[in-house]
């Protein structure tokens, strides 16, 4: 009778257990089609894995605006830049088997370079913190040229800053570790990262940097037209060059099995992936990121986390045995990946609730709604709890992305409520100057921008507005 009581207690748990997280679940698809609708996206895929197991594998939308194909397990999204933390796990193998080192200079490896990159380290290309020009700043190289021809093109360059100094995010630090990757293991960059780290699901990964390429599967990107309120497909070409940097396109089930893998320790042990979270010590003691990854924290709990094209997040919370994926292909107004991954992650665990951060989405999402009356209300009331919260910098980026989708009457209420809020901020009256200035209501710019450079003597944005704006008032 004992037994019997013991079993039907265990079996009542595991049934609640299975409902609560049946219910988290419905909670977690109810938030992201929220998201999905306020933000036009086209298509999306969230995973979850919590102690080590997939606990949320959900589908949205459809891969392209041109068919009907729903987004599924067999969608391929292009990360972009979240292509960076496949090379950084490469090039962390390569360091664990004693076949590369963080000190070693990248003219250990490489020839003719110029003399300025000789001692540029391999920590220094992981960390962005090498200095050397950024390729993709520069009309005059072409996808199809030589590695051979970009680093002459580049030698005409000067440095960025000293090396080692400070964070710059550059896309030649990934060039140089593709041919350093290509040099020390004598394989194609791409045949090295899909053999060590996606074995097991080959078929599901693929290398193209051309957003052209017809490959089956791939989910088209789509950047969002302001002016013609229409999505365009995307047509960047960077060549086969940066696929280190921005080349992946992989299906959800095949980024799950990548994560599971990286926290059981198959591709780095314990040891070298503390070594690959660690904060780089940069020159000017400001910067804050790992050796190729973000590093956040919430409520002291660490995460390690990185994004690409604004599409695309992954984010690990190695201390709750978490981890969260978001690949999507498009968005209208803001950038949601880290907003979503933060959210879902805040509903999975409490501790990892962010106040500040879900109030700051709060207040984004009711401004993207269009004309929402309650969106002011939604703003003062959230202040109103928390007086010490300031939402300067976020109220000044909602009103610069409404003013881009020309609602332009939205964005200087914006304006003015940041303006009212912080009434000793020169950027926020050079703001609303710009949104009256685009409304073509000449006196208010006026008397906002004098009043920005009132407050900041030095504003050259205000000077030359104000100006421009007395030369147009002066020929009506």
């Amino acid at each position: 009778m004992k037994q019997f009581i013991l079993t039907t207690f265990a079996l009542s748990i595991s049934i609640m257990v299975s409902s609560q997280k049946s219910e988290q679940s419905e909670l977690i698809d109810q938030y992201v089609k929220e998201m999905v609708t306020i933000n036009q996206i086209p298509g999306l895929a969230i995973g979850v894995i919590n102690d080590g197991k997939v606990v949320l594998e959900k589908y949205y939308g459809t891969e392209t605006l041109e068919s009907n194909k729903k987004v599924g397990s067999d969608s391929m999204f292009r990360i972009y830049s979240t292509s960076k933390l496949m090379t950084n796990i490469g090039a962390f193998q390569l360091i664990e088997k004693g076949r590369l080192f963080l000190d070693d200079n990248i003219s250990k490896y490489l020839e003719n370079l110029p003399i300025e990159w000789q001692e540029v380290k391999i920590k220094n290309l992981l960390t962005h913190s090498s200095g050397i020009p950024n390729l993709i700043a520069f009309n005059d190289i072409s996808a199809n040229d030589s590695n051979a021809k970009v680093i002459e093109r580049l030698a005409k360059e000067k440095m960025e800053f000293k090396t080692g100094n400070e964070f710059r995010y550059n896309q030649t630090n990934y060039f140089l570790l593709t041919m350093i990757i290509e040099k020390i293991t004598g394989m194609a960059f791409e045949d090295f990262i899909i053999n060590n780290q996606f074995s097991d699901t080959k078929n599901q990964v693929v290398f193209s940097s051309n957003a052209l390429e017809k490959i089956p599967n791939r989910v088209i990107k789509y950047n969002y037209n302001p002016e013609k309120k229409q999505y365009e497909k995307s047509t960047d070409i960077s060549g086969t060059r940066a696929h280190s940097a921005n080349g992946v396109a992989i299906t959800l089930p095949a980024f799950l099995k990548w994560s599971q893998h990286l926290s059981k320790n198959d591709f780095l042990d314990q040891r070298t992936k503390e070594m690959m979270w660690q904060p780089f010590d940069f020159g000017n003691k400001k910067d804050v990121f790992a050796y190729g990854w973000d590093i956040s924290k919430v409520n002291n709990i660490h995460a390690y986390n990185f994004s690409g094209g604004n599409v695309s997040a992954y984010k690990i919370y190695p201390e709750r045995n978490l981890a969260i994926i978001m690949m999507s292909n498009g968005y209208s107004l803001f950038p949601v990946q880290y907003r979503i991954i933060n959210h879902i992650a805040a509903m999975i665990d409490k501790d990892l609730t962010d106040d500040y951060l879900l109030a700051e989405e709060n207040i984004i999402s009711e401004f993207s709604r269009k004309n929402n009356p309650d969106a002011e209300k939604t703003y003062h009331s959230l202040k109103a709890k928390n007086p010490k919260w300031n939402f300067e910098n976020i109220l000044n980026d909602i009103g610069y992305i409404l003013l881009r989708n020309s609602r332009t009457d939205e964005a200087i209420r914006v304006f003015a409520l940041n303006a009212k809020e912080n009434p000793k901020s020169a950027n926020a009256f050079d703001s609303l100057g710009e949104g009256y200035f685009s409304a073509k209501n000449y006196t208010l710019a006026l008397k906002n921008y004098k009043k920005s450079l009132t407050l900041n003597p030095d504003n050259a944005n205000a000077i030359k507005a104000i100006q421009t704006i007395e030369d147009l008032m002066k020929k009506k």
